[in-house]
């Protein structure tokens, strides 16, 4: 099987997550995607900040839809730092068989080669990086093309730009602004009827 890592804060998970991914989805033959919260450690928590059963009810409600997509814990049940290697490591062990990927933005390819143990990385999996600037094709070709000279498969997908981020859905949500064209209607059903982001100080979840 092809099976997919989608990693990232999802705080809130918004289209332009799932835009990106079924995008990618288009243009690389994949069987599943595990789709992976972040565990966020405390030195850098925000007053607002979900905690990880809503971010995962959220990513579910968003992806219910989405072929192939599956939310998984891993990365928010553990305990210590969320190198990407490690969770490569994990699926890599469970899925011995299948042929890994890993789905990253444009900036991340671009300082992959200063992440923590990246030539184990892609001795596991190949890197598929999601462009959504045409400006920045000629550092991508270039990063890839020496990637690839150190052993990686890299795949690059330009993706059609979303206007959309985390950061600016909560601050609307704050102000009590219409963000329904950002969010899938169950998703943001459940932030209302949960009451997140809309206040500064919350309470422990």
């Amino acid at each position: 099987m092809r099976t997919a890592i989608f990693g990232g804060t999802f705080d809130p998970v918004h289209l332009g997550h799932r835009h990106c991914l079924e995008s990618v989805m288009k243009n690389v033959e994949l069987d599943r995607v595990f789709i992976i919260p972040d565990r966020i450690p405390p030195h850098k928590q925000r007053p607002d900040i979900a905690s990880g059963n809503d971010r995962l009810e959220m990513l579910r409600r968003t992806f219910a839809n989405t072929r192939g997509a599956e939310i998984s814990d891993w990365e928010l049940c553990r305990e210590g730092k969320s190198y990407s290697v490690l969770t490569i490591r994990h699926f890599h062990s469970l899925y011995p068989d299948d042929r890994l990927y890993f789905i990253m933005g444009s900036d991340m390819l671009l300082c992959f080669d200063k992440w923590y143990c990246w030539e184990e990385i892609i001795s596991m999996c190949a890197l598929i990086c999601v462009s959504r600037c045409s400006a920045d094709k000629d550092r991508l070709g270039q990063k890839a093309k020496t990637l690839r000279a150190a052993g990686a498969e890299v795949i690059i997908v330009d993706v059609e730009p979303f206007e959309a981020s985390s950061s600016q859905i909560r601050q609307m949500i704050r102000n009590g602004e219409d963000c329904s064209g950002f969010m899938d209607k169950n998703t943001l059903e459940y932030i209302r009827s949960r009451d997140l982001y809309a206040k500064r100080d919350f309470d422990d979840r």
